[in-house]
């Protein structure tokens, strides 16, 4: 990925988590969401296992794999965020994510049109990163070699 491809959109952070919420936890209730603390970490959706994700190494693997096109990175803790124009080459090494850092150790990459989403956690010894995508009319679904897993996302 060229670096002018990403470009800073500050003051995005909180508009991007809401549309991730959205897109990816809109299936649980508030109350659901309330008891696996999504308010916290947007991460705990996968750690509380409410949805098919992949983790760890077949995170990454399907990530790199992924198609993608426009993309935003944003984080948890803080309200920087970026959009890549071009994201086709983007790899997990070129994330601006910080391993000891609270403010940069939460990160999510959300496809444009929030097809897809992977997350890097500060907890990524034990949890993370992870992986999901959706199919047409909100299914999510996961691949693993030539095995499609998918859940239908309950609307309350």
């Amino acid at each position: 990925m060229r670096k002018q491809d990403m470009k800073e959109i500050p003051k995005w952070g909180t508009y991007l988590r809401g549309i991730w919420r959205d897109a990816f936890a809109g299936h649980l209730s508030a109350e659901e969401q309330k008891e696996i603390y999504l308010d916290s970490f947007l991460w705990h959706l996968c750690s509380y296992q409410q949805v098919s994700c992949l983790e760890k190494d077949e995170a990454i693997r399907a990530f790199h794999e992924q198609l993608k096109k426009k993309c935003t990175i944003f984080y948890q803790l803080t309200n920087e965020a970026f959009l890549i124009q071009n994201a086709a080459e983007l790899t997990m090494k070129e994330l601006p994510y910080e391993e000891l850092s609270w403010d940069y150790g939460d990160l999510y990459v959300m496809d444009w049109e929030s097809k897809w989403t992977f997350m890097i956690t500060h907890e990524h010894d034990e949890l993370g990163p992870y992986f999901m995508s959706k199919l047409p009319g909100g299914r999510k679904t996961n691949i693993i070699g030539n095995t499609h897993f998918a859940t239908q996302g309950r609307h309350d």
